[in-house]
């Protein structure tokens, strides 16, 4: 009896070796924080890239390519797992806790290994859910394609860091001793940055890193000519999410998402693809979809709980890739900086929907504002320096904006306003509204409260089991984009709900309106002064603040002492920041590390910020190492 079963197994292996021996090979070369911005291939005035186009004459260009999340952890998550972030509780960056994969799912390489291949990663990972069992064969800087058996079929996973925004934390010494190959006067910025040496010095900085990431392509390529392997393997170079001048990489706009995607066609398994080499598409695809698509390359089927599909492969034609013009974006916690900003593009046009809109872009981020730029670009707004354009990102922004991208590439003229373009407004809207809430997001609940309650165990089924809860919470953030006259009573009933979500949307609503709220003041200022739950206190004293109706530093104060973990304890201090940054000019210069029951380096750097007494620790802080885990 074991006899038989030994030969069935070795007949099996044999078998599917077999198999495996006529796929296709694929390699995946990322470059990490680069938008097409920086390409002259995709964007005129950008860096030229012989060894990309050179690809893309042998292969596909795409125009429409998206990273889902303009920031790396929560990106690389939606690559792995074929997911959106929102749905299964990888959103944040970075994680406070790891999240479960969803139920009866792995990441995609495994089932790629389980048909076969050898699998490698050289070497970032930066996943936000627990990786399941038998993804890498290898993992590591030393991992390999040539490691694998002979005539074994592969993936390859190699990340570049040389493009990381760490690359740009240089000192003002280095600008003046230092020249860049690319001319700073060459440049073209977008129109939303200042002109000044600083920031072409930083474009031109980060132009001779695109030109080394096209290089280190180059060689990749020459290692699979050398091999014999580079006319058997599709080869997909693009960005790991958007590009890291100020205003790319953590913002949820074209400059943070769109990402550069060539894949170069073998001549074996050009039937795999219904376009010519040398082509390009316009067709949609996003990082949900990446996975997918060498799985269905590859043969296999796509799971079920994935949210992406293929774009390349047996059953795509050419047609019904062009015909793809939707993708969905999302925008959460960037370190120690909140958000909630949710983008839907669809043809020209991209719809932004703010969920917290005086969470404006300039806020003060640790490891941005390490950028010489962006320290520049902050210096000048406050000096009153900058034209309209370039103040945007220090500003509040509205609940929505319409850009369109074909006439409005670096989106600086919002459209929501516009009369002529209310149809498409209206369209954006609905549908982005639907996404959120079928998928359900599970962002309408705080984060603190997901770490408890969703995010380590089954946020997919928790999301599922409160799917109503979540729609209603999105119908009542959505009171923001209308009249005040026509939210008041419903605002009025939300914040004396016994439901603790419901009284923090009630209050962040209540704020978006700002003094045309005052109705409510007396209502908001007792939550903030009594409430139990110290999120929506705070949600409470930044109306306050916000609309100068009273002083928000006491509830926020108390709010920090009655909060019982770091995650909430960030969110707290979020407010704070955004209170003593912007418009409301709140001070907060009394706080020290005594006033917060919590420690980490979040906490640590907000309270920093705000005494303007930096620790030792944070005055002698060295730049990340790029590529850094």
């Amino acid at each position: 009896m074991n006899l038989l079963r030994t030969i069935a197994f070795g007949l099996a292996a044999l078998a599917g070796n077999t198999l495996a021996a006529d796929k296709p090979n694929f390699v995946w070369i990322l470059s990490e924080d680069n938008s097409i911005h920086y390409l002259n291939h995709f964007f005129e005035g950008g860096a030229e890239t012989p060894n990309i186009e050179t690809m893309a004459a042998e292969g596909l260009t795409f125009n429409n390519a998206f990273s889902n999340a303009p920031v790396c952890s929560v990106a690389r998550t939606t690559l792995i797992t074929g997911c959106y972030a929102p749905r299964i509780g990888t959103q944040f960056h970075r994680k406070s806790v790891t999240a479960a994969m969803p139920e009866g799912l792995r990441m995609f390489p495994a089932y790629l290994r389980d048909a076969g291949y050898y699998t490698t990663n050289n070497a970032k990972t930066d996943y936000n859910a627990k990786a399941s069992g038998g993804v890498w064969n290898e993992s590591s800087n030393k991992a390999h394609w040539r490691n694998r058996k002979e005539g074994q079929p592969f993936f390859h996973k190699v990340t570049y860091a040389t493009s990381h925004e760490g690359q740009l934390h240089f000192s003002e010494n280095k600008m003046k001793s230092t020249k860049t190959q690319t001319d700073p006067a060459s440049v073209t910025l977008a129109p939303y940055h200042p002109d000044t040496p600083t920031f072409r010095y930083t474009y031109a900085t980060y132009h001779d890193k695109i030109k080394a990431i096209d290089v280190q392509v180059g060689k990749v390529i020459d290692q699979l000519r050398k091999d014999g392997l580079l006319e058997n393997t599709f080869v997909f170079y693009f960005g790991d999410h958007g590009g890291v001048l100020p205003r790319g990489k953590g913002y949820a706009y074209e400059s943070g998402l769109h990402v550069p995607l060539v894949v170069r066609i073998p001549d074996k398994w050009q039937s795999l693809v219904d376009v010519k080499r040398g082509a390009r598409t316009d067709g949609f695809v996003s990082f949900i979809d990446f996975g997918p698509t060498l799985l269905n390359l590859a043969g296999l089927t796509v799971p079920e709980q994935m949210d992406g599909h293929p774009f390349l492969g047996k059953g795509i034609s050419s047609a019904e890739l062009a015909a793809r013009d939707e993708v969905f974006g999302y925008a959460d916690r960037f370190d120690e900086k909140y958000d909630l900003v949710r983008t839907l593009r669809v043809g020209d046009f991209e719809y932004v929907r703010n969920y917290q809109p005086f969470n404006f872009d300039g806020m003060q981020n640790d490891y941005r504002y390490q950028m010489a730029a962006y320290r520049e670009w902050r210096k000048l707004f406050k000096a009153g320096k900058l034209n309209a354009t370039q103040s945007q990102f220090f500003q509040t922004r509205p609940a929505e904006m319409l850009f369109n991208i074909a006439k409005d590439p670096h989106e600086v003229n919002d459209l929501s306003g516009d009369s002529e373009h209310k149809e498409t407004l209206l369209k954006l809207r609905s549908r982005l509204s639907e996404i959120v809430k079928s998928m359900p997001d599970l962002s309408f609940y705080p984060e603190p409260f997901l770490a408890k309650n969703a995010i380590p165990t089954n946020a997919v089924a928790f999301g599922q089991k409160h799917k109503d809860e979540i729609a209603s919470l999105v119908d009542l953030a959505d009171l923001q984009l209308g009249s005040f006259e026509a939210a008041k009573e419903k605002l009025r009933a939300a914040l004396k709900s016994d439901d603790a979500t419901t009284r923090y949307w009630a209050c962040i609503v209540a704020s978006t309106f700002g003094k045309n709220a005052t109705p409510l003041t007396e209502v908001i200022a007792n939550v903030a002064k009594s409430d139990k739950d110290p999120l929506v206190r705070t949600r409470a004293a930044e109306f306050l603040g916000l609309t100068k109706a009273g002083d928000p530093v006491p509830a926020i104060m108390a709010s920090l002492k009655m909060s019982d973990s770091p995650i909430t304890t960030n969110l707290i201090l979020n407010s704070a920041v955004m209170l003593h940054d912007g418009e409301a000019n709140c001070s907060f210069k009394s706080i020290t590390p005594a006033d917060v029951n919590q420690s980490d380096r979040y906490i640590n750097d907000r309270v920093a910020w705000l005494s303007g007494k930096p620790t030792p620790a944070r005055s002698k802080k060295k730049p990340r190492k790029a590529g850094s885990k």
